[in-house]
């Protein structure tokens, strides 16, 4: 398989661990270093459980890791520059969001030109 073809295929891999949004945010709330578990099923508002799942897919794929310490277990991000990714994402969003500002604003315009006639 030609080497691009791997990198691709890898990088599908990894950008699929992004794809639920409290894996979005549990990025997001490791970008300020380590926490445990019960912090961040705080930080997110939902069961324990469900922030363990996303937990498990986000070190499936390698983003993060955990350090046991007694009963808490605590996870950090691999690679720290990975919520950098998110917040540049954000850059996107914001690009849509000017499209869609516009796009209204031309709509209200005929809507004025056309009623008043």
């Amino acid at each position: 398989m030609p080497s691009r073809a791997i990198a691709a295929r890898e990088l599908a891999k990894l950008f699929g661990a992004f794809s639920h949004p409290d894996r979005v945010r549990i990025v997001e709330a490791l970008r300020e270093g380590e926490r445990d578990v019960n912090a961040l099923q705080e930080t997110l508002g939902v069961s324990h459980s469900r922030t363990s799942q996303n937990l498990a897919v986000l070190r499936a794929h390698h983003v993060v890791v955990e350090r046991k310490e007694g009963r808490h277990v605590y996870y950090r991000l691999v690679h720290p520059e990975v919520a950098e990714w998110v917040l540049a994402g954000l850059r996107f969003l914001e690009a849509d969001l000017a499209d869609v500002v516009q796009r209204r604003m031309a709509i209200e315009a005929a809507r004025q030109v056309w009623t008043d006639k």
